[in-house]
C-alpha cells in the first residue's frame, strides 16, 4: 500500500519562490518583460521597435520626416546599416536616445505604397563597446496620395464643371453642378475631427444661362472634394460671396482655408476698386489695399500685392502697413512652398538699355535677389520645386518675321548653379495654366483652343472675351533630378478639359 504526501506549505512557498527567482534571473540576463495593458504582458528577450509615425498613414508633399522609437537604447550603425524602404527614399538620419529620425531629401513620390523593413539591427549596452541581441524584426506599410487633379470640362455635359481626376485610379468625379458655369478654381484644406484634413475648392461661377455676361456676375462657391464611382449625387455647393453691388473678380484662399482674398469692383462706382478679405464664418471686410496681381504667402498671414511701384508684403489685416516692400519688381509669379523664397519679374522701366526686356529675379528672405534670366519676351508662369532646388517656368521668346510673333517654351532653371535648360517648345497656345505636381514630378498644362465664330454655343470663354471651342491637357515630366538624361516626356491626356490644377 502507497501513500501520497501532500507538499508541506513550506515547500510548497520554497519552489514559488525558486520560479519567481528563476524568472528574474532569466529576465536580468537574456531580456525584460513587455506589457501593453495590465493583462498583456509577454517574455521579450530581444529589442524592439515601440512605435513607428508613418504606420499604415497615407502621406502627402508636407510630410517630410519620419521617427522610429526602440525600447531600449540601440547601436545606431547596425540600425543605420539595416534599415530597408521599398521601394526606396532617399534621406538622412539623425538621433536622440531612443528616438531615430529619418528626413527625405525631396518630396515623396505620389500614388505609390511603401514598406519598411528593420531586422539585423542590435541593442548597445550603455558604456560598453559590446552589442547585444538583434532586434525583433519589424515591418510596417504606408502608402502617399493618389496622383490626382482638378480641372474644368469644356465637352459635353462636363463642360463649365469641375472634373476631379484621380489618375492613380484613372476615375473621374465630377464636382459642380450643370447649372454652374465655372471660371477659376483653387484646392485648400481644412481641419476636421477626423485624422486627415478635407480637401476642399473654392470656385468663382456664374449661371450657365448668363453666357459671356456670367464674367461679370460671378459668386464665390466652396464644395468638398468627393470621390464616388458610378452614380453619383452631386451635393450642392456652399455660396461664400454674392455679387451683389460688386463684380468679383481675381481671388485667392489660403492653404488652410482660413482667409479668402478677393478683388472687387463697385458696380454702381468703378474707382471703387478695393481687395477684400473672408476670414473664416466672418463676414467680408475692406483690406482698403488696391493694385494688381496679388497671392497670399504660404504663412497663410501675409499678402503679396503688385502696384505700379513694386511689389508690397502686407498683414492680412485691414489698413496695414507693408511688412516689406520690393521697388523694382513689377509682378510677383510664386512663392516656394516654404515661403522663404518668390520668383519676380523686373520690367526694367528704369533702364533705358534694357526698357524693352523683362528680367527674371529669385529672391529669399535674407534679401539676397539673383537675376536667373532676360526676354525681349514674356514670363508667363514660374513653379518651384518643394526642395527649392529648381524653378520650372514658362517664357516666350520674341521672334521676327512678317510679325512680331512669341513662341512659348518650358524651361529648368537651377537655382544653385543658375543653369538654364530647355525642356519644351509649345506650338498655337493662349492662357496657358501650369500646374507642378506635389511630388515635383510631372508638369501639368493646357492647350485652349477657340472659336473663330463668336455666335458659338460654348459657355467658356478666356480672359480675353474669346469662345472657347476645346481644350486639351498635357503632361510634361522633365528629367529625374537623381538621372543624368536631359530629354523631357510629353504626353496628351485622354481629357477634354482647360486650367488644370494639382491636388495638394
Amino acid at each position: 500500500m502507497s501513500v501520497k504526501l501532500s507538499p508541506h506549505p513550506i515547500d510548497r512557498a520554497a519552489l514559488a519562490m525558486i520560479g519567481l527567482l528563476s524568472t528574474a534571473i532569466a529576465v536580468l540576463v537574456g531580456g525584460h518583460i513587455t506589457c501593453q495593458a495590465k493583462d498583456q504582458c509577454w517574455f521579450a528577450n530581444r529589442p524592439r521597435v515601440q512605435s513607428f509615425t508613418w504606420h499604415d498613414q497615407e502621406l502627402g508633399a508636407k510630410d517630410r520626416a519620419f521617427i522610429l522609437t526602440f525600447d531600449r537604447p540601440m547601436d545606431r550603425k547596425s540600425v543605420e546599416e539595416n534599415l530597408r524602404i521599398i521601394p526606396p527614399l532617399p534621406g538622412k538620419i539623425s538621433w536622440v536616445g531612443r528616438k531615430m529620425a529619418y528626413t527625405l531629401e525631396r518630396s515623396i513620390p505620389y500614388g505609390e505604397r511603401y514598406e519598411l523593413r528593420l531586422s539585423g539591427a542590435e541593442e548597445h549596452f550603455v558604456g560598453s563597446e559590446r552589442n547585444g541581441k538583434a532586434i525583433h524584426p519589424f515591418v510596417s506599410q504606408f502608402r502617399s496620395r493618389d496622383q490626382a487633379f482638378a480641372y474644368i470640362g469644356t465637352e459635353g455635359v462636363e463642360q463649365g464643371r469641375i472634373i476631379f481626376y484621380n489618375s492613380t485610379e484613372q476615375t473621374k468625379t465630377l464636382l459642380t453642378p450643370a447649372n454652374l458655369t465655372v471660371v477659376d478654381f483653387k484646392f485648400y484644406t481644412q481641419k476636421t475631427n477626423q485624422e486627415q484634413p478635407s480637401l476642399n475648392l473654392l470656385f468663382s461661377a456664374a449661371s450657365r444661362d448668363l453666357g459671356f455676361e456670367g464674367l461679370r456676375q460671378l459668386n464665390l462657391y466652396s464644395t468638398p472634394v468627393v470621390q464616388t464611382e458610378g452614380a453619383q449625387s452631386i451635393s450642392e455647393p456652399s455660396l461664400i460671396l454674392n455679387n451683389q453691388g460688386f463684380q468679383n473678380n481675381q481671388f485667392d484662399v489660403s492653404d488652410d482655408g482660413e482667409t479668402i482674398v478677393v478683388q472687387r469692383i463697385n458696380r454702381d462706382n468703378p474707382i471703387d476698386f478695393d481687395l477684400w478679405m473672408i476670414r473664416s464664418k466672418q463676414e467680408p471686410e475692406r483690406l482698403k489695399v488696391t493694385g494688381g496681381d496679388f497671392r497670399i504667402a504660404p504663412d497663410n498671414q501675409s499678402l503679396a500685392v503688385a502696384r505700379g511701384e513694386g511689389v508690397g508684403i502686407l498683414p492680412l489685416q485691414p489698413e496695414a502697413k507693408p511688412l516689406d516692400f520690393l521697388p523694382k519688381f513689377g509682378q510677383l509669379l510664386n512663392f516656394s512652398p516654404d515661403g522663404t523664397s518668390a520668383a519676380l519679374v523686373n520690367f526694367n522701366t528704369n533702364d533705358p538699355k534694357r526698357r524693352f526686356q523683362r528680367s527674371l529675379f529669385y529672391v529669399n528672405n535674407q534679401g539676397h535677389q539673383k537675376e536667373l534670366l532676360t526676354t525681349e519676351g514674356s514670363i508667363l508662369n514660374c513653379q518651384f520645386t518643394g526642395n527649392n532646388r529648381y524653378l520650372y517656368c514658362l517664357i516666350t521668346e520674341l521672334v521676327e518675321a512678317e510679325t512680331y510673333e512669341e513662341k512659348p517654351y518650358f524651361t529648368q532653371i537651377n537655382l544653385k548653379t543658375g543653369k538654364i535648360t530647355p525642356l519644351l517648345q509649345l506650338t498655337d497656345f493662349r492662357e496657358t495654366t501650369v500646374s507642378l505636381s506635389p511630388d515635383n514630378r510631372h508638369l501639368l498644362f493646357d492647350q485652349v483652343l477657340v472659336h473663330q465664330d463668336i455666335a458659338s454655343e460654348s459657355s467658356l470663354s478666356t480672359g480675353s472675351g474669346e469662345s472657347v471651342a476645346a481644350g486639351r491637357l498635357w503632361l510634361l515630366t522633365p528629367p529625374s533630378q537623381d538621372s543624368s538624361a536631359s530629354t523631357a516626356k510629353l504626353q496628351q491626356l485622354p481629357l477634354a478639359g482647360i486650367r488644370p490644377r494639382w491636388a495638394p
